[in-house]
């Protein structure tokens, strides 16, 4: 019987969860890929979906990360008010990254910058992200986790356009990153796209929109219109599966967008690729949760932290 205080149980829950989607991918993504596969009709194409599906084998069997890059750890918490340990939570949030870091094993990429030297637990200044959204009133606790590998933080990039650059200056930004930079990033990839008044407002939309299922869309219809187009004219570049040609680049394109300023068009993008690790769990008060993203979690109560060197 476990004798967890709150603040360890919630700590333990979200270690093991960061853990879990380290090491299997969240349900909509392998039902995406699983579609791609059907659709490419290429051999090299098939061999590769091939590939990254036996990867997905081998990591559950394993119990070993899907891939060795599991990023800078980042989470997105929408918070109430009323939430028994809201104070807490982001120290909480640090305590758990560092546990999963030696329980999971994930790969040490926490580095100082100007320092130059690896932390050795995935935590250092400003790391892990966490980012915040208030629910008055309320008494329950999102969190969305999320690992932002080298690959596909690279083609990351946020502008501010002149006003009469229009919606066509949002896609030709958009579709300049993808074709210098979408390579590198191992698609198929998940895009999100930011517009709203500033860099800095864009860019935390862009990211936003990489938390949202494959296969949702923006509520405003001109905005899901040119979610599917987008969609459309990134497979038309045929980056394909791990950039070596095919007709399907992406898993889908996500907007998310604010009201802005007459005079500006703020737009950012993030990526997230094929082994898109993002995970989405949900707080109760009295700390029971439910699990959104992966329908295989199961925590382990009993299970002891993991032996954290100093």
């Amino acid at each position: 019987m476990s004798n967890k205080t709150p603040r360890e149980k919630m700590m333990s829950i979200i270690s093991q969860f960061v853990g879990y989607t380290a090491i299997r991918l969240p349900d909509d993504v392998i039902a995406k890929l699983s579609e791609l596969r059907e659709k490419e009709t290429s051999p090299m194409t098939k061999v590769i979906y091939d590939t990254m599906f036996r990867n997905q084998e081998l990591a559950q069997k394993l119990g070993r990360p899907s891939c060795q890059d599991t990023g800078c750890l980042q989470f997105w918490v929408k918070c109430g008010t009323h939430f028994p340990l809201i104070d807490e939570l982001e120290a909480l949030l640090k305590d758990a990254v560092v546990d999963a870091t030696f329980a999971t094993p994930l790969r040490h990429n926490s580095v100082e910058t100007f320092d130059e030297y690896n932390t050795g637990k995935n935590v250092g200044k400003g790391t892990p992200t966490v980012f915040w959204d208030i629910v008055p009133n309320s008494d329950t606790c999102e969190v969305y986790t999320y690992m932002a590998g080298g690959g596909c933080s690279l083609p990351g990039n946020a502008t501010v356009l002149m006003p009469g650059e229009g919606y066509e200056g949002v896609t030709k930004f958009v579709l300049d990153r993808m074709t210098s930079y979408g390579l590198n990033a191992c698609p198929p990839l998940l895009v999100g796209v930011g517009v709203a008044t500033s860099v800095e407002t864009a860019a935390l939309l862009s990211k936003k929109a990489l938390m949202r299922p494959i296969g949702s869309h923006n509520e405003n219809e001109r905005a899901a219109k040119m979610e599917r187009l987008l969609e459309d004219g990134i497979n038309a570049i045929g980056l394909g599966p791990q950039g070596m040609g095919g007709n399907y680049s992406v898993m889908g394109v996500n907007i998310e967008n604010t009201a802005r300023h007459p005079s500006v068009i703020g737009v950012a993008v993030n990526v997230g690729c094929w082994s898109h690790r993002r995970g989405h769990i949900v707080f109760q008060k009295d700390l029971s949760f439910e699990v959104t993203t992966h329908s295989g979690f199961v925590y382990d109560e009993n299970k002891a932290p993991a032996i954290i060197p100093a």
